[in-house]
């Protein structure tokens, strides 16, 4: 049985990603030791709510250099929602707040009208499809290897994470015309702006996936 760790700070819809995996036939530990999350095989970051206050909580749990040193040591790390977010350098999000710094790029709000200047509703709430963001990038080596090109995932936000290096986008989404952000990539961290365990068995392929990853090797989008 394959086991992943989900850090508990007190940010985050646990019992929800919990039940996720373990549909998957994962173990779950729920954990928010620092020492005890360093010797994780798998860690799993989730998240809701205002990043400023999570970058609090991971500060106060003494979690910061911890989840930066997983991301060192190769070890497979998996943000959902606001725990991707909290993967990018920093947030705009109520003044600027200063994120792990493990994907280079920023978060900042939802356009709030379409691209033909119709209002557009905040927060992103409901199913959306994901699509790659070129046609030369695959899936392949990645936790979106088992999904198909415009499967619906579930997503709650008003913040989204724009990547600074094109590479590190594995999926996107359309959004009033606007280009979202869905899943990141880079080495062994990936995040899902939207809620995988809420997705149905799109989203439990994912978790599935991230479960059963094989440390020796890293995720990474194959360029086609």
């Amino acid at each position: 049985m394959y086991e992943v760790t989900v850090i508990d700070y007190g940010v985050g819809n646990l019992l929800s990603v919990q039940r996720g995996f373990e549909k998957c036939g994962a173990k779950v530990r729920l954990d928010s030791d620092p020492r005890s999350i360093l010797t994780a095989k798998r860690v799993v970051l989730p998240g809701v709510g205002a990043f400023a206050n999570a970058m609090a909580a991971l500060k106060n749990y003494g979690l910061i250099q911890v989840i930066q040193e997983i991301a060192e040591r190769n070890t497979p790390l998996l943000g959902i929602c606001l725990g991707m977010e909290l993967l990018f350098q920093e947030s705009s999000e109520f003044g600027t707040t200063k994120g792990l710094g493990l994907i280079p790029g920023y978060v900042t709000s939802i356009p709030r009208v379409t691209k033909e200047s119709a209002q557009l509703k905040i927060p992103h709430i409901g199913w959306n499809s994901i699509h790659p963001p070129r046609k030369d990038t695959g899936w392949h080596e990645s936790v979106l290897s088992k999904n198909e090109v415009g499967d619906s995932m579930y997503f709650v936000h008003s913040f989204m994470a724009v990547p600074t290096e094109e590479e590190n986008r594995l999926a996107d989404c359309n959004y009033g015309g606007h280009r979202i952000s869905s899943v990141v990539i880079k080495n062994n961290i990936t995040g899902c702006q939207f809620h995988p365990e809420k997705s149905g068995e799109a989203g439990l392929k994912i978790l599935k996936e991230f479960a059963s990853y094989n440390a020796e090797k890293t995720f990474s989008p194959i360029f086609v």
